[in-house]
């Protein structure tokens, strides 16, 4: 259990991402609006964007210093050319690798008087971690600093609508869309390459190891990115990231085995293909077993497309060269 309740924490702190993708949520709409002018592709302020928390937010001018607290939404607004205004990130910021001189803020407890020092005019908060930080999140806005809390994406439509609000808020809507249309058109291109595929490969993701091995279901980022692929993911018939019992992991028999846990477990991939038992499984007598960056596959930003590459070369490298 403490390898599970590590590897929830990981996910929860340095993905961004919950543990736990229940229902589907609709996209984020772009409403409470009404006082955003338009300059041709740019926005002008004031502009007031309603948040994943449904509170209508007033941003008065273009944030000149951007506090943000989760990880995602650091490397979008380094994506788009923000990395001189962000002065503070949280502790487990990893991406871009100038996040390592910007000073840190805490993780799930946030160091409020670091924040405040750093003077921000708009703290970039999440809705994956908006209940555990209520009290700081509103102690910050009752010493007059701007919290957009963005919504916690669940799929590749969600994270377009969290890149454009990002965008709305900064006040880098053009850069925002060409971010968008970059990764749709990319999205596009391993989608075509995938259809050709004929002999669909069965993939089992092993998000942690045994003797608790937990994987994902229905319903979240990594079976929509297998099914992109043109995979089939064995545990799509359950729901959100749950744990698998191995005999019905060797029973499914997974032509490929993806690792999510590299970055933390020593010879994640070895590990799998020595398990006693597992001999005839075709992923293992094959050596079909890869272990992928987990931040690219589960951290709902700019790299997210790149995961979804990863994953291509992982399972097809014949036709993902």
């Amino acid at each position: 259990m403490k390898k599970l309740s590590s590897l929830l924490l990981i996910l929860l702190l340095t993905i961004g991402v919950l543990a736990a993708c229940g229902e589907q949520k609709e996209p984020v709409k772009d409403e409470g609006n009404s006082s955003t002018e338009q300059i041709g592709e740019e926005t002008a302020f004031p502009v007031t964007i309603k948040d994943a928390l449904d509170n209508e937010v007033k941003i008065d001018s273009k944030p000149e210093k951007i506090v943000s607290l989760i990880p995602s939404n650091t490397e979008i607004a380094f994506a788009l050319g923000l990395e001189e205004e962000v002065v503070g990130v949280s502790n487990y910021d990893n991406y871009p690798e100038e996040v390592a001189s910007k000073e840190k803020i805490g993780d799930m407890e946030l160091n409020i008087e670091k924040i405040l020092s750093l003077q921000p005019n708009l703290v970039l908060a999440h809705e994956s971690t908006a209940d555990n930080g209520t009290e700081a999140l509103q102690q910050l806005r009752d010493a007059g600093i701007t919290v957009l809390v963005i919504n916690e994406a669940q799929n590749f439509d969600q994270v377009f609508d969290t890149i454009a609000m990002i965008g709305k808020a900064t006040g880098e809507t053009k850069k925002a869309e060409e971010l968008n249309k970059g990764m749709q058109g990319k999205l596009a291109e391993i989608k075509a390459k995938a259809g050709e595929i004929k002999d669909k490969k069965k993939v089992f993701v092993e998000v942690s190891p045994a003797p608790e091995v937990f994987t994902t279901g229905k319903n979240t980022f990594m079976n929509e990115m297998i099914s992109m692929i043109n995979a089939e993911n064995i545990a799509n018939d359950q729901e959100g990231w749950i744990q698998m019992d191995q005999e019905a992991i060797i029973d499914r028999n997974p032509d490929v085995i993806i690792t999510t846990y590299g970055f933390y477990t020593e010879n994640a991939t070895e590990l799998v293909l020595s398990r006693q038992g597992w001999e005839n499984v075709n992923a293992i007598k094959n050596k079909q077993v890869i272990d992928v960056d987990s931040d690219r596959v589960t951290r709902p930003g700019p790299r997210i497309v790149k995961g979804v590459e990863d994953l291509a070369k992982a399972v097809y490298p014949e036709v993902f060269k």
